[in-house]
């Protein structure tokens, strides 16, 4: 979610309000997030309201698909990994790319529809369905933070519960899954 692709990417400013709050889950739930930026010398940093605070990676590339070298080994730093939940842009390029690749080594990958979005409404929907055919989960914000948290015992439960108390943003994106 880069400066450049602002005007750009459709309901863009939703889909960083919601990246901020799962990027917040994490951070509460001890969940390490992994960031690359697309071309950043030409497309810029990550936007502002995105908080990157405590984040295990940011890395540049020039690759659509963010399974690197240094993303694998950082993966491979993480004990037990099984599955990872993307969001981010564009849909249909580097999430798509890097869903399928990540399938293609055995890890099971969450898209965030309402965190997730490309320049064409159309692009993004034919890129969901064709993830879901795959085998890839397509879910919302607030279906992975409860499912992270999955008892209302949790011990953080309380603080994930106040990240979702306001609702996602209802943006047009839902509407075009």
């Amino acid at each position: 979610m880069q400066e450049r692709f602002r005007p750009a990417i459709k309901y863009f400013g939703d889909i960083i309000s919601v990246g901020q709050r799962l990027l917040q889950g994490a951070r509460i739930l001890g969940i390490p997030v992994i960031v690359t930026e697309q071309y950043p010398k030409g497309l810029g940093s990550t936007v502002q309201e995105i908080d990157l605070t405590g984040v295990k990676l940011v890395l540049p590339k020039t690759k659509f698909s963010m399974v690197l070298p240094e993303v694998e080994a950082a993966l491979a730093e993480i004990p037990g990994v099984r599955s990872v939940v993307l969001f981010g842009v564009e849909t249909h390029v580097c999430i798509q790319q890097t869903a399928l690749e990540l399938v293609g080594r055995g890890i099971e990958v969450h898209i965030v529809a309402d965190a997730t979005s490309s320049r064409s409404m159309m692009d993004r929907m034919f890129a969901l369905e064709r993830l879901a055919r795959t085998g890839i989960i397509v879910t919302t914000s607030e279906a992975v933070l409860l499912q992270l948290v999955a008892d209302k015992d949790h011990p953080k439960f309380k603080d994930v519960q106040n990240l979702i108390k306001a609702s996602a943003p209802e943006s047009g994106l839902l509407s075009k899954v």
